[in-house]
């Protein structure tokens, strides 16, 4: 061995947010870990905007937390603004979201990582991948000629992979602004036999917070009693500490600035060629396909505490800088801005997701991980899961454990990764409620309940979070037998009915037979019943233990449907596929059902049947012929 000593467990390679979870992760767990990083100063950088969480990746996030991971206690330790959005729909719906100190989330992530005994750090760039014969990973090589070796490889490399920024008619060569590109590893891929793809992303230009006219802007405040991520966060900001947003809009002169600057957009003359996120686009691509709209609406959100460094939400544009700039000068609060840096578009490598399995290890190469922007997703919160489940899988699979496979009805997590796998994507891949057919199960506010146990199971979730989650558990039991067992009287609950415009009660009854109703909550019943006030803060005075016991009586009636759903599905779940299995035997096979079916190889008949493509019947031919 080298003076290097160049042999590890797990090499991860980059540290954006799904290379530090996973590099935190297959430490925590006991791998020997390596992190190799271009810029040790960008651990974890939030390259786009300075937010974590937001609808479905604020679930995302509750989940990663719950298991064990980083970016929830680092998001609530740094967070300058708290919201929970869609508070006006069902639980189901709700979803935290946070704006950062984006400096200071990258120094606070540094620092957990730095706190992981088996965790060690290289900063050099990676260029190609060592293999036995292109079947297993052996190690990697960086620039310098360093070879270090490990028994897994996770690849975490972003928009790194032979990145091309584009701002106007101008493209150069980077990863993200400022920061080089990463070449080598996709052509060492593409000889190992794997399918490479191009897809596109972008950024807002970035203003100087002092010169903004904010009386021309509506004010959005933080929420007076603010939610984090992390179940294990006691305190947050104030309302008063909390820094606010902005809300600005465009108008038809901003659109006319904007439209003389397409003939230079590399957007619409042709040099850019891959496809960007759909449900992000750039301001030029809105205002194109949206013709007929005359504004759209800007979110200017600050970047930390201590800086006057503003990111324009909604302004994503690789447009000519002089046309960024004149444009950005049209908005109304905007007349005497100054452009701090210009948005710009980039064009990436990604590797389609059919190749992975659902441990996130790749089919072709034994013991090699994808995770995040590889994988074809976009976000901070998508690549951070899809690192902490590499990190999970690549530690296990160096101890010869089995992988841990969330399903679709356990966790958002297993939902990407499913969705992933079975339907691949062609453009950058964003997390929605809408995605999870069991959401009513898969609340942000229950997620340790959910998750917690399998972290500590792993050795990832420390002692502290399952005794809060047995706790809670208890407390919620015992909250559930109070509200059954007790009895309201008419004379306590009336004149708090009337105030709701509810019914009054005609007899005595149980306390859970008015919390049914949907304008009555416990903290309304505790407020005139000082007994059963008294007999709730006995048993817990958790504001988030209450809202649980809550949800689970209002909502009993769907989560129990949702629970039947699960139950009929884990029988197809747990029928495997062999791994070796010839699809093109089984005579009775649609032509594309073949052809999809020995292009993603699924492992179980459930994760068959979630393919587009394959059909009822083909599903049913699949079955017999497994069974014979």
């Amino acid at each position: 061995m080298s003076v290097l000593d160049p042999t590890y467990d797990v090499i991860v390679v980059g540290g954006g947010h799904a290379g530090s979870e996973a590099a935190g992760a297959a430490a925590q767990i006991g791998a020997k870990t390596l992190l190799i990083t271009m810029n040790l100063e960008a651990i974890a950088k939030m390259s786009c905007n300075p937010a974590m969480g937001g609808v479905a990746k604020g679930q995302l996030v509750r989940e990663i937390d719950a298991l064990g991971g980083l970016s929830g206690i680092v998001s609530d330790e740094t967070g300058v603004q708290f919201r929970m959005l869609n508070l006006s729909k069902g639980p189901a719906m709700w979803s935290p979201r946070c704006q950062s100190d984006r400096m200071l989330y990258a120094q606070k992530m540094r620092e957990k990582l730095e706190q992981k005994e088996n965790l060690f750090f290289r900063q050099d760039n990676v260029v190609d991948l060592i293999s036995d014969d292109g079947k297993s990973i052996k190690g990697v090589v960086t620039q310098t000629g360093q070879k270090f070796f490990a028994k897994a490889v996770i690849l975490t490399s972003g928009t790194f992979l032979n990145g091309l920024i584009h701002i106007g008619e101008s493209n150069y060569g980077g990863g993200r602004s400022g920061e080089r590109a990463s070449v080598g590893i996709s052509a060492a891929l593409e000889n190992m036999g794997f399918e490479v793809g191009r897809l596109k992303t972008g950024t807002p230009p970035r203003v100087d917070g002092r010169t903004v006219d904010y009386s021309k802007l509506e004010e959005q405040f933080g929420d007076e009693d603010p939610s984090g991520f992390s179940f294990l966060t006691e305190e947050l900001p104030s309302l008063d500490e909390q820094l606010s947003c902005w809300i600005g809009y465009t108008n038809k002169e901003v659109h006319e600035v904007l439209k003389t600057g397409f003939d230079r957009s590399p957007m619409f003359n042709g040099r850019i060629k891959s496809i960007g996120p759909r449900y992000c686009p750039s301001i030029e691509d809105k205002i194109n396909r949206f013709s007929d709209k005359e504004h759209h609406q800007l979110f200017l959100e600050p970047e930390g505490w201590n800086t006057y460094e503003m990111y324009l939400n909604g302004f994503s544009t690789s447009l000519p800088e002089d046309v960024q700039y004149k444009a950005l000068r049209t908005i109304p609060g905007f007349e005497e801005v100054i452009m701090i840096r210009p948005g710009y578009a980039i064009e990436y490598d990604y590797f389609p997701p059919h190749q992975i399995k659902r441990s996130l290890e790749t089919k072709i190469v034994e013991g090699l991980f994808f995770a995040g922007q590889i994988n074809g997703t976009t976000g901070y919160e998508e690549a951070a899961c899809q690192g902490l489940m590499a990190g999970i899988n690549a530690g296990l699979f160096v101890q010869d454990k089995e992988p841990l496979i969330l399903q679709r009805s356990e966790a958002y997590i297993g939902v990407l990764i499913d969705d992933l796998i079975n339907k691949g994507t062609e453009e950058p891949y964003r997390m929605f409620t809408s995605r999870a057919e069991h959401r009513i199960l898969l609340r942000q506010d229950n997620a340790d309940l959910r998750l917690t146990e399998i972290g500590h199971k792993i050795g990832l979730a420390s002692d502290e979070r399952l005794q809060k989650v047995e706790e809670k558990r208890k407390a919620i039991g015992e909250l559930d037998d109070l509200i059954k067992d007790y009895t309201v009287r008419p004379e306590q609950m009336d004149p708090m009915l009337e105030s709701k415009s509810s019914s009054p009660m005609s007899q005595p009854m149980k306390a859970v037979k008015i919390l049914l109703r949907p304008e009555v909550s416990l903290q309304d019943m505790m407020d005139y019943d000082s007994e059963l006030s008294e007999q709730i803060q006995a048993i817990s005075t958790d504001g988030k233990v209450l809202e649980q016991i809550e949800i689970q009586v209002k909502y009993a009636g769907y989560i129990e449907k949702e629970f039947e759903m699960v139950k009929e599905m884990e029988k197809q779940e747990n029928m495997l596929i062999p791994e070796q299995i010839e699809y093109s035997n089984i005579k009775s096979l649609s032509t594309e059902g073949t052809q999809k079916l020995a292009k993603i190889r699924p492992e179980t008949i459930g994760q068959a049947g979630r393919i587009s493509g394959v059909s009822a019947s083909d599903l049913s031919v699949l079955m017999v012929y497994l069974k014979n």
